[in-house]
């Protein structure tokens, strides 16, 4: 028989707290800061969507009296599914280890913010590979170096010829043509904010101001959103004992989106975040810490689990800046 069985194997709440409180304090990431999460108890189910055409072609007409009113209605799909999968890793500590450890160390905390961290950065890949491309939302829009035709713009790296707030101005409206919302929320990659905040549009905006320095917030201002979200997310994509090979998830790109600022029927959002909350004593997002013995290996081992699923719900709500700067 295998070992540990599941009956060996106990979810530890503590552990799985100092999980949750290390996963909140990483700012550089922002996979559960875009768009709503949704806790779930099944890992499976459906969710409804609505016919938007049906809600704003208007029906109404004038009642005659002893007459009945017009009569109409709207289309719900039910066909929308979610399937929370599970992510996991474990980091083993041996007793040797544990033997030799200094009393000031921690490895049990160690080895759950470690678990914590790796789960987390799976999460923001996953995010970007959902979100953070081309491809997926409608009137995708791309950065280019000489003059742009449909569909493009100049890199706002051009600090002569760009135009970044009419660019984001522009597709603000198209969102809400489409939808029937104004976005609320800008994500940039690192580059991009680096450039934005010397750009000379930009700087006439607030170059009388008293704060010297664009900060995130003042940036919201000048697009007009409710939050400008700048995600440090780094990935070392060589392979272990070899020289790092790092850069940056979120690239020389950007996303514009509208964000519903909490989950609801009858509320359009470009994205949800289903998170497996049922899932055996799992945190908020889906997240759990066990610790269990691995006798064989003279070991204790801390495993991390995270389920959850991201799903594109509306893809009028959102624009995809490519390559928004060189």
């Amino acid at each position: 028989m295998a070992q540990p069985t599941p009956s060996d194997v106990h979810v530890n709440v503590p552990l799985t707290n100092i999980s949750i409180a290390f996963l909140q304090d990483q700012r550089q990431f922002i996979a559960d800061q875009v768009f709503p999460n949704i806790p779930v108890q099944q890992q499976a189910n459906r969710y409804y969507t609505y016919d938007k055409n049906e809600w704003w072609r208007s029906q109404a007409e004038e009642r005659a009296p002893a007459t009945e009113s017009a009569g109409s209605g709207f289309k719900v799909d039910n066909t929308p599914t979610y399937f929370c999968r599970t992510y996991a890793i474990h980091k083993d500590i041996d007793d040797q280890l544990r033997a030799n450890a200094d009393p000031v160390l921690d490895l049990d905390r160690d080895g759950t913010e470690f678990v914590s961290f790796q789960l987390l950065l799976k999460r923001e890949k996953l995010w970007v590979t959902k979100y953070f491309g081309s491809g997926i939302w409608t009137g995708d829009q791309t950065g280019v170096a000489g003059a742009p035709g449909a569909n493009q713009f100049t890199q706002w790296s051009d600090y002569g010829a760009s135009t970044p707030i009419e660019d984001v101005r522009a597709q603000r409206r198209l969102i809400q043509l489409r939808t029937g919302r104004l976005p609320n929320v800008l994500v940039l990659g690192p580059t991009v904010y680096d450039k934005l905040v010397d750009h000379p549009d930009i700087i006439d905006r607030y170059k009388y101001t008293q704060r010297g320095i664009l900060t995130p917030e003042l940036l919201a201002g000048v697009f007009d959103v409710d939050r400008v979200l700048i995600p440090g997310g780094v990935e070392n994509t060589a392979a272990e004992n070899l020289s790092a090979t790092l850069s940056f998830l979120y690239g020389k790109s950007a996303l514009l989106a509208y964000a519903a600022p909490s989950p609801s029927l009858l509320q359009p959002s470009a994205g949800y975040t289903f998170s497996w909350t049922g899932y055996l004593g799992a945190g908020p997002g889906g997240n759990r810490i066990m610790r269990f013995r691995m006798q064989p290996l003279r070991s204790d081992r801390i495993e991390g689990e995270m389920s959850f699923d991201l799903k594109v719900v509306a893809v009028d709500c959102a624009v995809f800046f490519g390559t928004a700067v060189a």
